[in-house]
């Protein structure tokens, strides 16, 4: 069996950094921004470009620090490798299954606004039927394989730039008054009270969403592997986040300066707001297929990254080693088969629980994605040896990304989010001390694991 895992390996195609950054942008650009960005700017007001500017450069540190274990020991498990070899076996555990139940529950949400946004043509279609066949043509892209995978994400990655830059355009000539006047004109914010309308208390809880815009980075890392050159893997994030972080304050000013901010709806997209306040044609048919291919890429992407984590789980006895058997051409069919039975779970979870408790659930699940970044970020400061300035990197990432969990409690709609994350990772951890005790007990019947590079090192 390992030697069918190798040979999988060296089947996959190896990436040049550029194709990494693109996969990046596909895995990343999803409804957690085109309809995240209208919650954060009800909080935050102009201020949420402050929002969406420093959890770049809190992204781009948590990146650069998994990067950088990626170059001195490339895993197929990434962060939870990391976490393992860096804190012991608890911490690969929890964290692993942190990352897999967070990102089977944001699934079900992601499915669901899928059938959502596709209902808008047929609105007699029950949602449940879209669910299913996104889930179905999910699946059909993981099990075909990585030359599909790439294919699919890239083009969508050129589509959903496009999209946005497509929107930059024509928010521009608006602003020009080519489309007529606004119902309401905007005003360039120049006082505190003005960029600032709710307060510091205000922008703290935008934070979160300023890092959903950029959460993608762990499919990233999974990805780094396959890298010609394994040393571009930190030029990768830097050019994709850069990317990002133009692209997505650029757009968010534009759609400020054409509505005043208290004008947006967190029930629709900012940019269907703005251009429908200059009453452009068939914008809510372009947004809607926006969304669609926005939201279908994200969750291929974080298909691919729970399989991948379910796997190696199984290879190192953290998950039931069924799921780390593979069949046909490297096809790892039980953890598909199980990832497959958990989005069924997640889709009845989201058509059955009230909008707003499931709202709430998946909210926490977002938070628990950056309880993994601070995993990535102690990891790299206990495995590698790092300079006085990435040291200070390191400190201020654990600050931005303590800010996005911790500014979570500074609000009504995130507030209990953050404490079913707690919740959530109560749940892991008391599981994790009850498989403390058998690994324990079986600790004499397991051949010692082989040494990563970071213990030969050490």
């Amino acid at each position: 069996m390992e030697m069918k895992t190798k040979a999988g390996e060296q089947a996959e195609k190896k990436l040049r950094w550029w194709e990494l950054s693109l996969l990046g942008v596909a895995g990343t650009i999803g409804t957690g921004f085109f309809l995240g960005s209208s919650i954060a700017i009800d909080m935050a007001g102009p201020s949420v470009l402050l929002a969406f500017a420093l959890a770049a450069v809190g992204t781009y540190f948590v990146f650069e620090a998994l990067a950088k274990m990626t170059i001195a020991d490339p895993q197929k498990g990434s962060f939870r490798s990391y976490a393992k070899n860096a804190y012991g076996r608890w911490a690969g555990f929890s964290s692993g299954w942190v990352y897999w139940i967070s990102e089977m529950l944001i699934m079900g949400s992601q499915m669901t606004a899928l059938s959502i946004f596709t209902r808008f043509w047929f609105p007699n279609v029950p949602l449940w039927v879209f669910a299913c066949i996104y889930a179905a043509l999910g699946i059909i892209v993981i099990i075909v394989g990585t030359k599909s995978f790439d294919r699919v994400e890239n083009l969508l990655a050129v589509l959903k730039i496009a999209a946005i830059l497509s929107f930059i355009i024509i928010a521009g000539l608006a602003l020009f008054g080519v489309f007529g006047q606004g119902e309401e004109t905007a005003t360039v914010p120049r006082t505190y009270g003005t960029f600032f309308p709710n307060g510091v208390t205000g922008l703290l809880p935008a934070f979160i969403y300023g890092f959903y815009g950029f959460a993608g980075i762990e499919i990233m890392g999974l990805l780094a592997i396959r890298l010609k050159e394994m040393t571009d893997a930190p030029k990768s994030g830097k050019v994709m986040l850069f990317v990002l972080a133009v692209i997505y304050i650029a757009s968010v000013g534009l759609a400020l300066l054409m509505v005043p901010w208290n004008n947006f709806s967190i029930e629709q997209s900012p940019f269907v707001t703005a251009l429908r306040a200059f009453n452009i044609p068939y914008v809510n048919h372009f947004f809607n297929a926006v969304f669609i291919i926005a939201g279908f890429s994200t969750m291929v992407a974080s298909l691919f990254a729970v399989i991948r984590i379910l796997v190696t789980l199984a290879e190192d006895h953290d998950a039931p080693k069924v799921f780390s058997k593979r069949v046909g051409n490297n096809i790892a069919l039980p953890a598909i088969a199980l990832t497959a039975a958990g989005m069924i779970v997640s889709i009845v979870l989201a058509i059955v629980i009230p909008g707003r408790l499931y709202e709430y659930v998946t909210t926490a699940a977002g938070i628990m994605l950056l309880y993994n970044w601070l995993f990535i970020l102690g990891s790299y400061g206990r495995l590698l040896d790092l300079t006085t300035k990435d040291k200070l990197k390191r400190i201020l990432g654990f600050v931005l990304v303590l800010l996005g969990v911790g500014g979570t409690i500074f609000h009504t709609t995130s507030r209990p989010g953050f404490f079913i994350s707690l919740a959530f990772i109560v749940i892991v951890a008391l599981v994790t001390l009850i498989m403390r005790h058998f690994w324990k007990k079986n600790q004499g019947e397991n051949p010692p694991e082989p040494p990563t590079l970071f213990t030969k090192l050490k």
